[in-house]
């Protein structure tokens, strides 16, 4: 089987432990299989990775990392150690290796190595990057490596923002890393709306591998996506054939509770199976997860929030809408 998990992976507030432990439940019954911890607002995780994480982070990992394993779920952590292809030095491979080792110690089964959101175009960044990922699969005790590259997409935007792309950087990265390791990969754009077999097939001919989707689909921590809730993806007509992939991790919402809604619909559309019978379209789904009132109204106005948005509404409308939905 192909697994299929989320990864919490967003810029913007991030979920809380009350919340990641309650979804252990609702993602085993829907048939997910992981859960990945690696929100964009954890310094120790990206920017200040080669300080260690303190103890008040440290304790709460490891809780989290023993529920999700007692649940039945696998557990995994997206380290970002940032810029690490401008300078790996002695040092620097030093402290790498002390942070892969407390991440050892949380009880990590799935340890991703994330090189987005930083400059890339570097000479060599493939075979940087690639000796890196190597160093750590030496040293983690995680069952799986999956690596994020600095050009996860085809998306020109990456271009413009981190440098252009280095020649030939996906197929030198599909040489370079073991055919053991995971490679993430977002589709034509950052936020795809579907993925076609003849883009995954080229994408997969030109990593050396199937590409593990890493699904922005209902994200909506970026500037214009902010005033979305992206509750009913049966709306927007996504597609991904999982014959054609590693694996599906989908990063969702900024709002955990709401999320459920399109977490629960993706499940059948990406498995195969069946959706429950009283879950049949989004205003029954709404119901069942969110009960009858709130289900309702939430179906009515589900058009607004996923294509309109917030931000179109005036002051006084936004006001009754709020108060409606928090009768």
């Amino acid at each position: 089987m192909v697994p299929l998990g989320v990864i919490e992976g967003f810029f913007g507030t991030p979920w809380g432990d009350a919340a990641r432990l309650a979804y252990v439940p609702f993602l085993r019954e829907r048939g997910f299989e992981f859960y990945l911890y690696a929100p964009k607002t954890n310094r120790f995780l990206r920017r200040q990775w080669r300080e260690p994480l303190p103890d008040g982070e440290l304790a709460p990992l490891s809780s989290l990392a023993a529920g999700y394993r007692k649940g039945g779920l696998r557990f995994g952590i997206g380290l970002t150690p940032f810029e690490l292809h401008l300078d790996y030095s002695v040092s620097v491979r030093q402290d790498l290796r002390r942070k892969v080792q407390q991440l050892n110690s949380i009880g990590v089964d799935i340890l991703c190595v994330l090189f987005d959101d930083m400059h890339g175009a570097v000479p060599q960044l493939a075979q940087l990057q690639a000796r890196a990922v190597t160093d750590i699969s030496n040293w983690t005790t995680a069952q799986s490596l999956i690596f994020c590259p600095t050009y996860y997409a085809d998306d020109p935007m990456l271009g413009r923002v981190f440098g252009p792309p280095p020649e030939q950087y996906l197929e030198d990265l599909g040489a370079a890393l073991d055919p053991a390791v995971a490679i993430f990969w977002t589709g034509e754009k950052i936020c795809s709306s579907g993925y076609s077999d003849s883009h995954l097939e080229r994408v997969a001919e030109r990593l050396g591998r199937k590409p593990f989707i890493w699904d922005n689909h209902i994200a909506n921590d970026g500037r214009d996506r902010c005033a979305h809730l992206f509750l009913d993806i049966g709306a927007t007509g996504w597609s991904l054939n999982r014959d054609r992939v590693a694996g599906l991790a989908i990063n969702p919402m900024n709002q955990p509770a709401l999320s459920r809604l399109p977490l629960a619909a993706f499940a059948p559309r990406f498995l195969g199976t069946a959706p429950s019978s009283n879950e049949t379209s989004f205003a029954s789904l709404a119901r069942s997860l969110c009960g009858a009132a709130l289900g309702a109204e939430l179906a009515v106005t589900c058009d607004l929030f996923q294509n309109q948005g917030i931000a179109a509404l005036e002051a006084t409308a936004k006001d009754s809408l709020m108060a409606c939905l928090l009768e």
